[in-house]
């Protein structure tokens, strides 16, 4: 049994939002808290708000978050008497536990013995007598390579090709030896479009295990979650008891303590043990909303060897919520980055907010793309979709690509809203209409040409000549505006049509479309984007500038990232094929292919393992077979 003791500072072995969400639970109990950064972090809001910060020099995380060495050091250094590792990063490290209860400081998680048992998806399959797939064959197909640490999808990768295996374990090992600092893989079966379901745990050192009913967490993209509710809608009385039943027998074979995670895929009415993830999970906010419990302050007060009521509360309603992410899921869910240039929800209604950022902040290449989480409870699954959704739909997000839009047509997809229709196919299935563009997007660019023409006017002078000029033109995407200014001030709109100016100003336009007046608010930063109400518009010049032409073939860099990997032996005047994998670029704790758009001859190669790029960089120039062979007939002629 833990000895009683008083825990008066916190360090936080995490960033963004998790530590954000740990300060905020220390500041209401009375206690300091203590933040680590790396020099990516300097100005991060996890730094901002904590009562002292420590630096850990260095931008990657085998560099900074997670050497667990430096942190216990920032620890002692800062006076702290406990650390709470978060999620993600040292969360699931025996030896860092070890380390930090070496030091004399309290570990605020489970027994490092526990979490050896449980934190390797391996070790726990094989306590629990089920053993992972090997010498795989093609009856074994479609398989899942999965990392044995960690999770959040990294290191996963789905396989249905026998000969890619090799290559897929290979960048899948990778992808977790940058994110967890281990990069053991193993192989799975893959159970197609089944529900992703897991169980709540919260364990004292007094014997005391309570389940915290269950979540559903099958809206997923790359098998990191996206959606999450509780509890899990839909499920038979005696499926649901038993997964509650398993998850505490699970937490009581291996002595576990404090907050964990049991997860199962559901499917055909059976559910299948996947792991259990010996942290607090991302997604806890919709259990804390549906049992009205702070899981961070019941951390710190198992920790501290207080024992836990014999009966958690009550449930009560549903609660949503939603991971919102610097990403653009039509490009393939590229993360992006750049300046937040404003973040604000509306301020009506209850709609929790757990976020890194803040407006102003700048989205790095270093770290996971999630900027937030916005979690709403109400006494209805329906309630709580219906608020999330307008919430979503009503945030200011002024700044790079987000899946705001994807999130609130998935809340509002029928499949999504029909409990018996829920699985993770769900994105395989409706991605593609999901991320068709959002309706009016012609009558925002009328606004931001209406909004920029006020501002210059106001600038530089100027408004209505006796002699009627052309038509002023203005392109944002693929919407061009036309309009002049009319002699009382106005604008008269000539393109596109059916539209009327009825004010103008820099910062907000009203627009009447069929006799329907709105306001449409606007602002532009200077970076050629404009924001013009929920849509985001990209600035076209008025002439092309021919120093933005590519050749054909070239392979610009999506997203800025470090490339981490050339394709063995690759070098200018191979011949590659169609869909080969070229390059991989490491952005944002992922790892990315980068394909050859087509069969020829690789003409130029700009990349090199460890070079940093931005996004639109030149990596390689495949010279099309089509292309080349017209060339050397135009040649011959």
């Amino acid at each position: 049994m833990t000895e009683p003791s008083t825990i008066t500072s916190v360090l936080v072995a995490n960033r963004g939002e998790i530590a954000c969400r740990v300060f905020r639970t220390c500041r209401q109990l009375g206690i300091s808290t203590v933040a680590v950064y790396s020099d990516a972090d300097a100005d991060a809001l996890h730094v901002r708000e904590a009562d002292t910060a420590v630096r850990l020099p260095g931008a990657a995380p085998s560099e900074t978050y997670l050497r667990g060495d430096l942190v216990v050091k920032a620890a002692l250094a800062a006076g702290a008497d406990a650390v709470h590792p978060g999620y993600g990063f040292l969360s699931e490290n025996a030896d860092f536990a070890r380390q930090v209860a070496d030091a004399g400081l309290v570990w605020i998680g489970p027994p490092p013995e526990a979490i050896e048992a449980m934190a390797s998806k391996t070790r726990a399959k094989e306590l629990l007598g089920i053993a992972p797939l090997t010498d795989v064959t093609e009856a074994d197909l479609p398989v899942l390579v999965k990392a044995a640490a960690g999770g959040g999808g990294r290191g996963m990768r789905i396989v249905r090709e026998l000969d890619r295996l090799e290559e897929e374990l290979a960048a899948a090992s990778a992808e977790a030896l940058s994110a967890f600092g281990d990069g053991e893989v193993f192989v799975e079966p893959y159970v197609e479009n089944g529900r992703h379901v897991e169980v709540q745990l919260l364990c004292d050192t007094h014997g005391t295990a309570w389940a915290l009913g269950t979540r559903d967490c099958s809206l997923q993209r790359r098998h990191q979650k996206v959606v999450e509710e509780a509890p899990a809608p839909g499920l038979p009385a005696a499926l649901e008891a038993s997964l509650l039943d398993t998850a505490v027998r699970a937490a009581k074979a291996v002595g576990y303590v404090g907050a964990g995670t049991v997860e199962f895929l559901v499917a055909e009415g059976r559910a299948q043990f996947l792991e259990m993830n010996t942290r607090l999970q991302v997604e806890h906010p919709v259990t804390e909303e549906v049992f009205g419990v702070d899981l961070v302050a019941l951390q710190l007060a198992v920790a501290e060897g207080r024992a836990l009521p014999p009966e958690p509360p009550a449930p009560r309603g549903h609660a949503i919520e939603a991971r919102l992410y610097a990403e653009d899921p039509a490009r393939a869910w590229a993360p992006q980055t750049g300046v937040l240039h404003l973040f604000e929800l509306p301020g009506e209604g209850r709609t929790r907010l757990d976020t890194g950022y803040a407006s102003g902040d700048a989205i790095g290449v270093h770290y996971d793309p999630m900027l937030a989480k916005l979690t709403v409870h109400a006494p209805t699954r329906t309630e709580a979709i219906r608020k999330l959704a307008r919430a979503l739909e009503r945030a200011r997000l002024h700044g790079p690509v987000t899946n705001r839009d994807l999130l609130v047509a998935s809340l509002r997809h029928p499949e999504f809203q029909d409990p018996g229709l829920l699985d993770t196919g769900f994105y395989d299935r409706n991605l593609d209409a999901l991320t068709e563009p959002r309706p009016g997007g012609e009558y925002a660019a009328v606004a931001a040409a209406l909004a920029e023409a006020t501002a210059n006017r106001g600038r530089f002078g100027g408004g209505w000549r006796n002699l009627r000029s052309q038509d002023e033109t203005r392109t944002y995407g693929a919407h061009e505006v036309r309009y002049r200014p009319t002699r009382d001030g106005g604008f008269e709109i000539t393109a596109p049509e059916g539209v009327r100016a009825v004010s103008a100003e820099p910062g907000r336009v009203r627009l009447e479309v069929a006799g329907v007046v709105r306001d449409v608010d606007v602002a532009a930063y200077g970076d050629g984007i404009v924001h013009a109400g929920h849509h985001r518009l990209t600035v076209r010049p008025r002439f092309a500038d021919p120093r933005e032409q590519t050749a054909p073939g070239s392979l610009l860099a999506p997203m800025p990232g470090t490339v981490v990997r050339v394709a063995d032996g690759l070098a200018v005047g191979d011949r590659v094929t169609a869909g080969q994998p070229l390059l991989w670029l490491e952005a944002m704790k992922m790892e990315h292919r980068v394909i050859a758009p087509a069969s020829g001859t690789l003409t130029a190669l700009h990349a090199a393992p460890g070079r940093q790029v931005e996004v639109g960089a030149l990596l390689a120039v495949v010279s099309d077979d089509a292309a080349t062979e017209a060339a050397q007939e135009d040649q011959t002629v």
